[in-house]
């Protein structure tokens, strides 16, 4: 093998052991669902938004501004307000979805960490969940969500590490 050959061999190795231990460095936290690329969780909507509709409506999401950008677990959080995103930096366990914004059904059915962008959603008892698709959120709402939820809390106990 040649110098550069092997050169070029330490140097695509070497870019390996520093993605391993990034990605080993990056998920040492809870996992949120955010975007890849520019870290904004559960698609720019606003968390605190969605806890002050009345229960009996099923009003849009609301999105989000990057004037109102609170960091939490490594994410940045959109708001449509500063007064949701004061609020959300006072107590973000209140306003955070369940599971960090990752789909609550397929945690409850065993699929994993599935990313949402925060259109799908639903609060039950005081807690927001947010669903990949309709569906998943029609499935909680027209089933026992509290037999998924309990599914989903498990998985997430294991995923969550």
């Amino acid at each position: 093998m040649t110098f550069i050959a092997q050169k070029t061999l330490l140097s695509v190795s070497g870019f390996f052991v520093f993605l391993l231990l990034f990605s080993s460095t990056a998920f040492a936290m809870e996992p949120v669902s955010k975007s890849r690329l520019s870290g904004v969780a559960i698609g720019g909507h606003d968390t605190f938004a969605y806890h002050q509709f009345e229960p009996a409506t099923h009003p849009e999401a609301v999105e989000g501004i990057k004037t109102y950008t609170v960091d939490y677990k490594g994410a940045k959080w959109r708001f449509a307000k500063e007064e949701h995103a004061n609020a959300f930096a006072e107590n973000p366990e209140r306003y955070s979805p369940a599971y960090n914004g990752h789909c609550a059904n397929a945690l409850s059915l065993g699929e994993g960490l599935i990313r949402t962008d925060g259109t799908h959603w639903e609060i039950f008892g005081d807690q927001l969940y947010l669903f990949f698709a309709a569906r998943g959120r029609t499935r909680w709402s027209d089933g026992n969500w509290e037999t998924y939820k309990q599914d989903a809390d498990a998985a997430w106990q294991v995923l969550a590490k």
